[in-house]
């Protein structure tokens, strides 16, 4: 049984048994804009390549998912039939579809907003001075074992955002659980779940510039393997009034996967050998001491292939007085470290994970990201309890 139809068979059969509420530039590789047509010969008849607009909850609409899948209607981008709703997502696997082109040419989805944000009664910092992002150490499996880069498929082609590996208290050292940023996995309030979902922890382990690698093969950017989001949550705010530019929706722009390796084996925190904490209701800004944000920016002047971070002292940005104050620091970052962790040292000198990219100016010169609280803990636990 291929693995696209072991993964709808389980998606059609929690929906049957129960319904539950559980983020550029484009790259040929992925993206129509239209509908994809059907295709017909004079020898068979025309498959309907349409996108059922729900979950399916029989066979036949099993069947029917599962084919228009192989035949590419996952690029099928009609909004009438683009899932947005909580409840919605399904990310069947297709093995091989993320081989070493795909993933190499994948560009950034970036998040901006305008280089100069007016204070907002009194919450907003004066911008941080810009900090160089730094070269991770190599190998990455052992600087940063908990990073990777996430690939996904929009109406815009074939993108990549960061992320990072985090612990689940259900299967406590067998996380198979990614933290990422809301407008990695959702469009947001102009559209619904992405496709193709899938993370590559210590991608690109030895640091390769793009050169290096041309001709590299999977296993290379992959050492660790492919694995695909099975189950996701992101906030309901992020779903309601996410917006690609202008800051809309960014003091909820944080996500949860679920993953399962492609080709079947070991926990992902296994897998890579660690998992990060998440501290929900870290100190504000002023409290929370210096954090390192980590990422693998894919605009320019970067190429995408390899991992930096950024260490600066946060100060306050809020866009919107009724909502969240966000953590800001110095990073001269670009697009492709949208959803990268933040992580900051708690007073038992432990490391955990407080934020992830969300948003940045056009001028890279500082980023942002959500001080995570009550509802960030409830999107954790809504992937964590559906798969304990």
């Amino acid at each position: 049984m291929s693995s696209i139809r072991r993964s709808l068979m389980a998606a059609a059969a929690a929906v049957v048994l129960v319904a539950t509420a559980s983020a550029c530039e484009s790259s040929d590789a992925g993206g129509d804009t239209k509908p994809t047509s059907a295709r017909s010969t004079t020898a068979k008849p025309k498959l309907d390549l349409s996108l059922p607009t729900s979950l399916p909850t029989s066979l036949a609409d099993l069947k029917k998912w599962e084919q228009a899948y192989k035949d590419g209607a996952w690029k099928n981008w009609d909004r009438s039939q683009w899932l947005r709703k909580a409840a919605d997502f399904v990310n069947p696997v297709i093995d091989g579809l993320w081989n070493d082109d795909r993933m190499k040419g994948a560009d950034p989805e970036d998040k901006n907003v305008p280089a100069d944000v007016p204070a907002d009664q009194g919450q907003t910092d004066r911008a941080p001075s810009p900090v160089a992002a730094r070269a991770a150490a190599t190998p990455y499996h052992q600087s940063a074992p908990d990073v990777g880069k996430l690939f996904f498929d929009s109406p815009k082609g074939s993108m990549v955002c960061s992320a990072t590996v985090v612990q689940d208290p259900a299967h406590p050292g067998k996380s198979n659980l990614v933290w990422t940023a809301g407008h990695c996995v959702h469009a947001g309030a102009e559209g619904g779940w992405y496709r193709n979902i899938a993370f590559v922890p210590a991608y690109n382990d030895s640091g390769r510039s793009a050169a290096a690698l041309k001709g590299a093969k999977r296993d290379v950017l992959a050492p660790y393997g492919v694995f695909w989001a099975d189950g996701a949550s992101t906030s309901q705010q992020w779903i309601d009034t996410g917006a690609e530019s202008g800051g809309s929706g960014s003091p909820y722009d944080f996500a949860v996967l679920h993953v399962t390796p492609e080709k079947g084996g070991k926990s992902l925190e296994e897998t890579v050998g660690s998992a990060m904490p998440v501290w929900f209701d870290a100190p504000p800004a002023a409290q929370v001491g210096t954090l390192n944000a980590w990422g693998y920016p894919a605009a320019s002047p970067y190429d995408g292939q390899r991992m930096y971070n950024c260490a600066d002292k946060p100060g306050r940005l809020s866009l919107d007085a009724q909502q969240p104050t966000e953590y800001r620091i110095g990073c001269t970052m670009t697009g492709g470290s949208s959803g990268g962790g933040w992580f900051a040292k708690r007073p038992d000198g432990t490391t955990a994970l407080v934020s992830n990219t969300s948003i940045g100016p056009v001028k890279a010169t500082w980023l942002a990201g959500p001080r995570l609280g009550a509802d960030a803990k409830k999107v954790f636990d809504a992937v964590s309890k559906k798969f304990s």
